[in-house]
């Protein structure tokens, strides 16, 4: 007989549940930031972003 997975137990955060959290946030001082539309949290990386696998050198004999 197989055994049935048992699932994780995940914990679903609801609406009411990240409203307490962000009231908690803001009455400890916390300070929430508009970002406007299309604006990316990461840095502006210059540079090549291409990945090579493998050696880059042949190996010495």
């Amino acid at each position: 007989m197989a055994a049935k997975k048992k699932q994780a137990d995940v914990p679903m955060e609801t609406s009411a549940t990240i409203e307490k959290q962000m009231e908690e946030f803001l009455a400890r001082g916390g300070q929430i930031e508009q970002i406007d539309p299309g604006v990316s949290g990461q840095s502006n990386f210059k540079g090549s972003r291409h990945i090579t696998l493998g050696n880059s050198k042949p190996k010495a004999e």
